[in-house]
């Protein structure tokens, strides 16, 4: 039997925590030992960027900055910021994240630990100066976001929506934008203290970049010439994808779109830097939606689905020479799902990145290219699932006759055993060199489990681990599994 390199999908916001959400203290270190202990080379996570409207890591007001929500409060006790039993008062219980809660109150625990903190400690200026690219206009954003009762930036007075005078705005704002510059250096030194200890037990983090970035972001307001704005700066078009068989109405995103004469003019370098960003968080990134650099489907402003779009030819190879320039060797693994055209399989062959193999897309059709036979290539990444997709178990249940018929002749059940567990033995048993698994399969956990229904509201990225996953039958289990037959 040969070794895969596997790995578990789990996101920072589902660790155990006393503090209604994961963070970048004990649990995740606990966690890196938990990957090691099982034989595991990568723990794949999702965008570690801040959340607002809707919850989501994928539409954020910064594609630079780090959650503040990630920020463990013990963490900060133990540096002499926070009280310990002042701290107390803000362990929350519960199976599901509050984001609600969040949102009223963590931001007061961290401007408490701010009141103590040294702004003039040499790491944290050494920080400010070395992130000064995007940290000031981010901090800035956020400054004013806050005294206009977080209301998008659109809505903000003249002089603020359209930068005017910024040297006046951060006169203004110089005690608010210290707070939030403050806060992403303490993101920043605690997910790098956790990601030199996870490289030393031999763990990679696997990261994720969303293609697009949200309207309501720092990255437009800051910026507004890299994207297809008018006069007014509003989205002349947005992004989205067409009608398929899973949305009659298509998918409408909303997120502005790129300007890409203008990005390739300056060779790429908001790109570039936003990558070179991400590489201080991440060993290896997925980005998403990949299929975008080759063709993109645009819809024109006021259209209420995304029936009405086209395709338009994408900046192709040209963005990926510019970065193996810039960032030589960088580990890039391209989201290639969806509807993939032979534009899209030739940029990939061009870049030599590996693609995703998602097992549960492989049962309607015996031609699927997603079932075990087809995947030719060590050169991909199978999972059995993504975080948009349903639990295994869960999905095994909603199989139509046609496709459990079809599961069973493929993966071949051995008598007796558990259906979610032979599709990750089906995973392993393929000739990809990398095989990811979502930590809810393993643990063979139902529809409560679910991170993601893509266009829903309600009860996404709130699945929270348990305390107790840390089982000896858990781990054999793992160990056995990620073993190639």
């Amino acid at each position: 039997m040969n070794e895969k390199k596997a790995g578990i999908l789990l996101p920072i916001f589902s660790l155990p925590s006393k503090y209604s959400i994961g963070s970048l203290g004990k649990a995740a270190y606990k966690f890196v030992d938990f990957l090691k202990e099982c034989d595991q080379r990568y723990w794949q996570v999702l965008p570690l960027n801040p959340t607002i409207y809707g919850d989501s890591p994928y539409q954020s007001p910064s594609a630079f900055a780090g959650n503040q929500y990630f920020i463990d409060p013990d963490i900060l006790v133990a540096e002499g910021l926070l009280d310990k039993e002042f701290v107390k008062g803000y362990e929350k219980s519960g199976d599901r994240i509050d984001y609600g809660y969040l949102f009223e109150s963590r931001e007061f625990l961290l401007k408490k630990a701010f009141e103590k903190f040294d702004i003039r400690a040499a790491d944290y200026i050494k920080f400010k100066m070395d992130n000064a690219f995007w940290l000031d206009d981010y901090a800035l954003f956020m400054s004013i976001k806050e005294y206009n009762n977080n209301a998008e930036w659109s809505e903000w007075s003249k002089e603020e929506k359209f930068r005017t005078n910024v040297p006046a705005l951060q006169r203004k704002y110089a005690s608010s934008t210290e707070f939030w510059k403050f806060a992403q250096y303490e993101f920043y030194k605690q997910f790098s203290r956790l990601k030199k200890y996870a490289n030393s037990k031999g763990i990679k983090i696997i990261g994720d970049m969303p293609i697009y970035v949200a309207y309501d972001s720092v990255d437009v307001w800051s910026a507004p010439n890299n994207y297809l704005l008018d006069e007014d700066l509003v989205p002349v078009s947005v992004a989205g994808v067409p009608p398929d068989l899973f949305s009659e109405d298509g998918q409408l995103w909303g997120n502005p779109i790129y300007d890409w004469k203008k990005m390739k003019k300056d060779k790429f370098s908001w790109w570039i830097d936003r990558l070179k960003v991400a590489y201080k968080l991440y060993d290896v990134i997925r980005i998403d939606h990949f299929r975008g650099f080759a063709g993109y489907y645009v819809v024109d402003k006021g259209e209420k689905t995304a029936k009405n779009g086209e395709w338009r030819k994408g900046v192709g190879k040209a963005i990926f020479d510019e970065l193996n320039r810039q960032l030589s060797g960088a580990e890039i693994i391209a989201e290639d799902l969806g509807v993939i055209t032979p534009d899209v399989r030739k940029l990939l062959q061009y870049t030599g990145y590996p693609g995703m193999k998602v097992l549960q897309f492989a049962f309607g059709d015996e031609n699927s290219d997603y079932l075990p036979k087809n995947i030719k290539s060590s050169n991909c990444v199978v999972y059995t699932g993504t975080h948009d997709n349903m639990t295994t178990p869960q999905w095994i249940e909603e199989l139509s006759d046609r496709e459990r018929e079809l599961f069973i002749k493929v993966c071949k059940p051995k008598k007796g055993e558990d259906l979610c567990d032979c599709l990750i033995r089906t995973a392993m048993s393929t000739k990809a060199d990398t095989v990811i698994i979502p930590m809810a399969d393993y643990m063979g956990l139902g529809k409560e489990a679910r991170i993601n229904a893509p266009s829903t509201t309600g009860d996404n990225w709130t699945w929270r681990l348990g305390k107790r996953y840390n089982t000896a039958a858990l781990r054999e289990k793992i160990k056995t599994l990620s073993k190639r037959d």
